[in-house]
């Protein structure tokens, strides 16, 4: 699928189309979790399944990606905590970098050791400006980056800071408040960066519920990605499908 699920993700943007993700994190699934969280996924209509973690401790990846593309055929996008977190039987990779910090190991650092076997791995290769965005109490993906996260209430930071990503290449922008967030992007900050920018925007961390992924793309929002909240509460997955493809406009 190399190339379709970013221009997938374009496509449904121009549209007016809003995605669901689910971000499935390999550490905290078995094989019978994970089906039964297929079962509810598919029922509700999930577009897009992120794979990844901060830390992917075991050696689950490659099952999971396997495990998920044997149920759907929806794209199987990898969300990597590090270099080591590269499966060939995803359908794409969010190659990120860490744009809202000052670590250059998380700008280009990593890339750098990784790109051969990226460049092998038949990929849909997708440049993300990801941007760690304060969600109100420290996160795994605060911590492991080292990298002050960018004010909640500083939307003109984060529009700057996603406007540079652009010029400089990204063909995504993702603003993360990081899994565990108290509260989620602002929807005042969603919008400032939506406006500004021509590429698609992926929005998570801290939402919980209909209400807030609804909000989050009604102010701009391409792609929701919820992991966290459903991992807690598998119910919520009709509630939040629904929200964000109750937005959609086209």
């Amino acid at each position: 699928m190399q190339g379709l699920v970013y221009q997938t993700l374009q496509e449904r943007k121009i549209q007016g189309i809003k995605s669901f993700a689910l971000l499935i994190d390999p550490d905290n699934v078995t094989p019978e979790s994970l089906d039964r969280l297929l079962d509810r996924a598919i029922e509700a209509g999930v577009d897009f399944y992120f794979v990844g973690g901060s830390l992917v401790v075991t050696d689950g990846l490659d099952a999971c990606v396997l495990q998920i593309k044997a149920r759907t055929d929806k794209p199987v996008v990898l969300f990597p905590g590090s270099p080591s977190q590269l499966s060939r039987h995803a359908d794409a990779l969010l190659y990120l970098s860490l744009i809202s910090g000052r670590n250059p190991e998380l700008l280009i650092g990593q890339h750098v050791i990784s790109a051969p076997f990226v460049k092998k791995s038949g990929l849909d290769i997708m440049p993300t400006g990801y941007m760690v965005i304060d969600g109100g109490a420290p996160t795994t993906v605060s911590y492991i980056s080292n990298a002050a996260p960018i004010p909640h209430d500083k939307a003109d930071i984060a529009l700057c800071t996603a406007l540079a990503g652009e010029m400089l290449g990204m063909r995504l922008i993702y603003l993360d408040a990081g899994s565990g967030a108290l509260r989620p992007v602002s929807t005042a900050m969603i919008g400032a960066v939506a406006r500004h920018i021509d590429v698609p925007l992926i929005v998570g961390g801290g939402i919980r519920d209909g209400a807030r992924a609804a909000a989050a793309c009604a102010a701009g929002a391409d792609v929701v990605v919820v992991g966290n909240a459903i991992e807690k509460d598998p119910e919520l997955l009709n509630e939040i499908a629904s929200a964000i493809h109750g937005v959609n406009v086209a």
